[in-house]
C-alpha cells in the first residue's frame, strides 16, 4: 500500500501543498522524483513520507503545531461572519462562496512554502496562485475591483493570525519582521498577477 507511486497532484496532497510548489522542489532536486518514459514525474508514496519527516525535523518548514494554531484562527476568522459583511461575497451563490473558502486554503499553502523555501522560485507560486483567484472572480462575474478585495480579505485574515499566534508563541520580533516582510512580498506578487490575469481574460472578451 505505501509502495503507491503518485501523481504530481497527488503528491501535492500527501504533502499539503500547492502542485506548482512540488513541481518547483522537483525541478531544484529537493524532492525525490521519478520521470515515466513519456516525461510525466511520478513520486512514491514512501519517500514523500519520510522526506515530509525529515524536512519537519531538521526545521525547514515551520513548526508544525505553529502551522496549525493558524489554521484554526484563521477559519475562526473566517466562520465568524465576517465574510457575510464583505460586499464581494454578498454577489455569490453558495458554489462560489464554497470554491473562496477553499482558495483561502492554497494561499495559505503557499505562502508557507514560501516562508519555509526562503523565497526561492517564489514567482512561479506566486503567479500560479493569483490566476486561480482572478479566474475564479471572472467566472462569477466580479468585476476585479471585488476580486482583489477578496484576495485581500484573505491576506489580512491570515497576517492578522500570524500575528495572534506568532505573539502567543513568544517568537522573537526580529524573525516575525522577517517573516511578515516575505509574507507581503509574496502576497503583492499574488496581487500582480491576479490584476495581470484578470485584464487578460478580459481582454480576450
Amino acid at each position: 500500500m505505501t509502495d503507491k507511486w503518485l501523481s504530481l497532484s497527488g503528491a501535492a496532497k500527501v504533502l499539503g501543498v500547492h502542485p506548482s510548489t512540488v513541481r518547483l522542489w522537483s525541478d531544484k532536486g529537493v524532492l525525490p522524483t521519478h520521470k515515466t518514459q513519456g516525461g510525466h514525474r511520478r513520486y512514491k508514496q514512501v519517500e514523500l513520507s519520510l522526506w515530509a519527516e525529515s524536512n519537519q525535523m531538521s526545521g525547514e518548514i515551520e513548526p508544525e503545531h505553529m502551522m496549525q494554531e493558524v489554521i484554526k484562527t484563521v477559519r475562526m476568522q473566517i466562520s465568524e461572519g465576517r465574510l457575510q459583511a464583505e460586499s464581494w461575497y454578498q454577489k455569490l451563490d453558495e458554489d462560489a462562496r464554497a470554491q473562496y473558502r477553499m482558495s483561502s486554503r492554497s494561499l495559505f499553502h503557499g505562502l508557507m512554502n514560501y516562508v519555509a523555501t526562503h523565497g526561492a522560485d517564489a514567482e512561479s507560486e506566486a503567479y500560479a496562485i493569483g490566476y486561480e483567484y482572478a479566474s475564479r472572480a471572472h467566472r462569477y462575474s466580479l468585476n476585479y475591483v471585488d476580486a482583489a478585495q477578496a484576495f485581500l480579505f484573505f491576506r489580512n485574515t491570515l497576517i492578522d493570525s500570524v500575528i495572534k499566534v506568532y505573539r502567543e508563541a513568544n517568537v522573537s520580533s526580529g524573525k516575525t519582521a522577517e517573516t511578515f516582510g516575505k509574507m507581503y512580498t509574496f502576497t503583492d506578487d499574488i496581487l500582480i498577477s491576479l490584476l495581470q490575469t484578470f485584464q487578460a481574460l478580459n481582454s480576450h472578451h
